[in-house]
C-alpha cells in the first residue's frame, strides 16, 4: 500500500514561520546582509533630501541590489518580482516591496557617485580579515558591450574627411567666382585649414554677392545653393560631435559615452566593432580590489588613470603591480618608476625573447653592441654606427619620447647585408635609449625569482575574475548608459563577486 506524506496547502498555521529559519547558515545572502550592516552608509544617506513622503531605506535597497547581482538578476523589473517571490530577498528587504522604478532610480542616481566609497569599505574589511592585500595587485582589462545600437556610430575620421571635402568644394567655388567675377572678388581666398559655420556663411555670402547678376554655370549655381542651405548646419553638427568625441575616434549616438571597440573575446562577435567600455580591474587572490571604466580601447593608456584612482580611493599605491604586455609602454614604466612601484609588467617582445628556439637576428637593434662612452653602436661586422640626428615624438596621450638616429658605413658590399637589413644605402637605426633602459630594468625584474612567481600568479589571479563575470554571471552587456551609471553597474558586480567569494 502506497503511503504519502500529509499535504494540505490550505492548512492554517498557529504560529507564522520565521524567514530567518528558512535561510541556511553560511548562505551568501547572510554574508551580504552582515557585511552591508557593518558599512558606514552616511555618504549614501546624504544623497537624500528631507521633506515629502518617507523613502525606502538605502541600506535595504543596496542589499537587494547586491544580492540581485550576486544571483544574476540585473533587471530592476525582475528584482521587483524577486523581492515578492524569493525568501532570501524577502529576508533582506524586511518584507517591504519596492517597485522597479524605485530600484532603478536608486541604482542610477543615488549610487552613481558614492558606490566606490562603499566598495572600498568592503575591500578594507577584507584587508583587515587578511583575505586580500593591497600591496600586491594584478591588473588586466576587458571590453564589455554598451547598451547601444551597433549601427548608430559617429567616426572622428569621417568628420575630418567631410570637413576637408567641404573646404575643397568651397575653394573650387571661390576659384570659379574669381574667374567669372574677378573684379567683384579680388581679395585672396580665406584660410580654410580650419572651418566653422560662421566662416562658411561669410565666405558663401561673399561668393553670392560677387556672382549677383552674372551668368553662372547651372551646376555651380546648384552647388552654391546647396552649400548656403546645408553646409553651416552640417558644420554646427560636426562641432557638436567633436565636442562629444574629444580625443576618441568614435562614439555611439545611443550612448555617447561609449566607444566602438573590437570585441575579440566574444565568439559570437568574431572581432566585430561594437559600442563598448574598457573595464580595468586590479585583483589579489581573485578578489577585486579596484575597478575603473575607460572610454579608450587601448589598455596602455588606462594604467596610469587606473592607479591614480586606486590611490585616491585608498590613499596609497600598491607596492608591486603585475600586468601583461598590453601595458608595457615607456610612459607607464616611467610613471611606475617615479612612484617606486615594482613593475612586473611585460613589454611587447618579452615573450618572444623567452622562447628556447629563438635565434638571435644579427641585425636586430637589441643584438647590437652599444658603446656608451663614444655614443655609437657596432654593426654585425664590427663597424661603428655614428650618431647623426635626434628627434622627439609625442604620443596621442601627450607623452614625449626622444629618439637618436645612428648610421652605418660601407653597407654596400657587406656580406651580412642580407640578414642585417633590406633597405637601400647605409643602414640607419632609431633608438630610444630611455625605453631601452626601462625595458632592461623590466626584464631583470620579470626574470627574477619574484618576477617568475608573479608571472605565474597573474593568469590565475585576474583572468578567472573576468571568466566569472562574463560566463558564470553572464554579464556581457551593460543595462545602463553613460560612464557614471556603467561604473555603478560594475561596482555592484565587483561587490557581488567579492561577497560571493568570501562566502565560498
Amino acid at each position: 500500500m502506497v503511503v504519502f506524506k500529509p499535504y494540505d496547502p490550505s492548512q492554517q498555521m498557529l504560529l507564522p514561520p520565521s524567514l530567518n529559519e528558512m535561510i541556511p547558515e553560511g548562505h551568501p545572502v547572510r554574508i551580504v546582509g552582515n557585511v552591508i550592516d557593518k558599512i558606514d552608509l552616511n555618504v549614501l544617506a546624504n544623497q537624500y533630501k528631507g521633506g515629502g513622503t518617507s523613502s525606502y531605506h538605502p541600506k535595504m535597497l543596496l542589499k537587494i541590489l547586491v544580492y540581485g547581482y550576486l544571483s544574476n538578476i540585473y533587471s530592476s523589473r525582475k528584482l521587483e518580482a524577486a523581492v515578492r517571490e524569493s525568501v532570501y530577498l524577502m529576508w533582506l528587504s524586511g518584507m517591504t516591496y519596492p517597485d522597479h522604478h524605485t530600484i532603478n532610480r536608486f541604482r542610477s542616481e543615488r549610487l552613481k557617485d558614492v558606490l566606490k566609497e562603499v566598495f572600498s569599505q568592503v575591500v578594507m574589511m577584507l584587508v583587515e580579515s587578511e583575505h586580500v592585500d593591497l600591496k600586491e595587485v594584478y591588473t588586466d582589462g576587458t571590453k564589455i558591450e554598451a547598451n547601444a545600437n551597433r549601427y548608430t556610430f559617429v567616426w572622428a575620421k569621417s568628420i575630418k574627411n567631410n570637413k576637408a571635402r567641404i573646404a575643397k568644394q568651397l575653394e573650387e567655388l571661390w576659384n570659379y567666382t574669381q574667374q567669372v567675377a574677378k573684379a567683384e572678388l579680388e581679395e585672396p581666398m580665406p584660410d580654410l585649414s580650419t572651418i566653422d559655420s560662421k566662416k562658411i556663411t561669410e565666405t558663401i555670402e561673399k561668393i553670392n554677392t560677387a556672382l549677383k547678376d552674372k551668368q553662372v554655370d547651372k551646376k555651380k549655381a546648384q552647388k552654391l545653393s546647396y552649400a548656403k542651405k546645408e553646409w553651416p548646419a552640417m558644420l554646427d553638427q560636426y562641432e557638436r560631435q567633436e565636442e562629444i568625441l574629444k580625443s576618441r575616434g568614435s562614439y555611439s549616438k545611443t550612448d555617447p559615452d561609449a566607444t566602438f571597440m573590437r570585441m575579440k573575446d566574444d565568439p559570437m562577435a568574431k572581432g566585430q566593432l561594437k559600442a563598448a567600455y574598457n573595464l580595468q580591474i586590479s585583483t589579489h587572490k581573485q578578489f577585486i580590489t579596484y575597478y575603473s571604466i575607460h572610454q579608450n580601447p587601448t589598455d596602455t593608456v588606462t594604467l596610469i588613470p587606473h592607479l591614480e584612482g586606486f590611490k585616491k580611493q585608498y590613499a596609497r599605491l600598491p607596492e608591486n603591480i603585475t600586468a601583461d604586455a598590453g601595458y608595457g609602454s615607456q610612459e607607464n614604466y616611467t610613471w611606475l618608476e617615479g612612484n617606486n612601484i615594482g613593475a612586473f609588467v611585460k613589454y611587447g617582445s618579452f615573450q618572444q625573447e623567452q622562447r628556447t628556439n629563438k635565434i638571435d637576428e644579427p641585425g636586430k637593434i637589441d643584438s647590437l653592441f652599444y658603446n656608451k662612452e663614444q655614443d655609437c653602436f657596432y654593426c654585425p661586422m664590427g663597424q661603428p654606427m655614428k650618431r647623426i640626428d635626434s628627434y622627439i615624438t609625442t604620443t596621442d596621450n601627450g607623452f614625449e619620447q626622444e629618439y637618436v638616429s645612428y648610421q652605418a658605413k660601407n653597407c654596400e658590399n657587406c656580406p651580412l647585408r642580407c640578414v642585417c637589413f633590406k633597405g637601400e644605402g647605409n643602414r640607419i637605426i632609431n633608438v630610444n635609449h630611455e625605453l631601452q633602459r626601462l625595458k632592461a630594468k623590466a626584464r631583470e625584474l620579470l626574470l627574477s625569482e619574484e618576477g617568475i612567481r608573479h608571472r605565474k600568479q597573474r593568469p590565475v589571479d585576474v583572468e578567472p575574475v573576468f571568466g566569472n563575470i562574463k560566463q558564470n554571471k553572464n554579464f556581457k552587456r551593460f543595462l545602463l548608459r553613460s560612464t557614471g551609471k556603467v561604473e555603478t553597474e560594475i561596482g555592484l558586480i565587483a561587490l557581488a563577486h567579492n561577497l560571493a567569494k568570501k562566502a565560498a
